[in-house]
């Protein structure tokens, strides 16, 4: 069968500072929650050899659907900290309330809970707890034990000493369970198996993956990897599909791998771009969102691969209207319904700068794609039918999906944030079958 891909930007957010990691609350009650870090190095004034300091903002958002006047995402909550590696949600409630986790380059771990503020739908992050991974470092990334649900609550965090630390949450506070040298350089990234969450896989600049066993010790690992061929910096542990992890590299390459067998990947697919971030997504075990740093924002169809297929995961959407590092990205959970809002009409071109505006910006630029249709807006500011759009590409040719495992359709609401032109944005990918769109297709 063939289908249809469309990504079209519902809006664009300047965040004044390099933004670098962007995640959607996993927490049934707060799905509409986006929270995005920023990470800006400040070169030390004056002397050649004074120290730079690094510093971050924390923003907190809301999305709400049914903002069909103005643009959907508010902003609720940004604060002032230190430069924000990497940030997490706790897939599950502590004390019934949401909680954050974020590396930053202080060398902490971070916890803040989302919480109720006295103004109806006001609310906001406070500081939960903080713990040290080690002097003179910066934490690199984190990911908690909860990708299935888990009630045993650790968090495991990576560092540019090339270690890996493991911490406990309970009753408000962390506790280190484990610290050890885990790569002889930067270790980008630290991730649970969500399935046996004894195992823990790991990633550093010294091109090695490597996996350890809490049940015997860190002392030496279970597994190392040389697959890659430059600094790994990404990895995920798929939540419905036992023993699956997906894996991404400076190298360009997204391996998918069997646990039981690290020898050798399931697939290889060149994507262009240091791989920086890998999503499953939280429904559809075939779909792995990644962010490509020099090559935009791609979404895969691992089906065939994950079924003994072999060979590259075929792309099936991009999101191509960043400017800078591709770094950060998530899927909503939240339903989407009905096309995607437009934005409010206009009658005057806006005079503000891009820094100046805040909030809802025009997108002014295109990027022509030979695979997907983008949808932009037009001169007014008003967002371009989708039978209208200045190109229409073929469908993309993909694996047939079974119904039973997936639906005839998908929409989806993503959120992505690039570095130097510091800018987040919120989008949505329809997927759907090509003959569902004939008649729709008209201006």
């Amino acid at each position: 069968m063939a289908w249809k891909s469309r990504t079209r930007s519902l809006q664009v957010f300047d965040t004044e500072l390099s933004a670098d990691t962007i995640e959607w609350c996993p927490v049934a009650s707060s799905h509409d929650i986006l929270a995005c870090g920023t990470y800006q190095l400040q070169k030390g004034g004056g002397e050649e050899d004074a120290t730079p300091s690094r510093t971050g903002r924390l923003y907190l958002f809301e999305f709400r659907q049914e903002a069909s006047m103005g643009p959907p995402l508010t902003e609720l909550q940004h604060m002032d900290t230190a430069a924000i590696l990497d940030m997490k949600w706790c897939h599950v409630p502590v004390s019934e309330k949401p909680v954050l986790g974020m590396a930053a380059a202080t060398g902490e771990l971070q916890l803040y809970t989302l919480s109720e503020g006295q103004q109806e739908g006001g609310r906001s992050l406070q500081t939960l707890c903080s713990s040290e991974v080690g002097a003179e470092r910066l934490a690199l990334s984190l990911d908690w034990s909860s990708g299935r649900m888990d009630s045993d609550l650790r968090v495991v965090c990576s560092d540019s000493a090339g270690c890996v630390s493991v911490l406990s949450l309970a009753e408000g506070a962390l506790m280190a369970l484990s610290h050890w040298k885990a790569h002889d350089f930067e270790a980008w990234i630290a991730a649970f198996s969500y399935w046996d969450t004894q195992l823990i896989y790991s990633g550093g600049d010294d091109c090695k993956l490597k996996g350890w066993d809490l049940r015997v010790g860190p002392s030496s690992p279970a597994f190392t990897s040389k697959r890659h061929s430059m600094g790994v910096c990404s990895i995920h542990s798929n939540p419905h599909r036992e023993h699956i992890l997906a894996t991404g590299s400076y190298d360009e390459q997204v391996l998918l791998w069997d646990g039981r067998n690290m020898r050798q990947p399931l697939s290889e697919s060149p994507l262009g771009g240091g791989v920086w971030r890998l999503k499953w997504h939280p429904a559809h075990q075939h779909l792995l969102l990644a962010a490509c740093m020099h090559n935009d924002f791609h979404v895969l169809h691992c089906q065939q691969a994950l079924e003994g297929g072999g060979g590259a995961c075929p792309v099936v959407a991009s999101y191509i209207l960043h400017n800078s590092l591709a770094y950060g990205a998530d899927w909503s959970r939240l339903p989407l319904e009905g096309p995607a809002p437009g934005s409010p009409p206009t009658t005057t071109e806006p005079k503000e700068s891009l820094a100046e505006s805040r909030g809802h910006l025009r997108i002014q630029y295109e990027s022509p794609t030979a695979s997907f249709d983008t949808s932009l807006e037009d001169d007014a500011g008003r967002y371009i039918p989708e039978g209208c759009a200045a190109s229409s590409a073929p469908p993309a040719a993909v694996p047939a999906l079974r119904p039973d495992e997936d639906a005839p359709s998908l929409s989806c609401l993503l959120a992505s944030c690039s570095f130097y032109d510091h800018m987040l944005h919120v989008w949505r990918w329809d997927w759907t079958p090509d003959e569902t769109l004939k008649e729709s297709d008209q201006c």
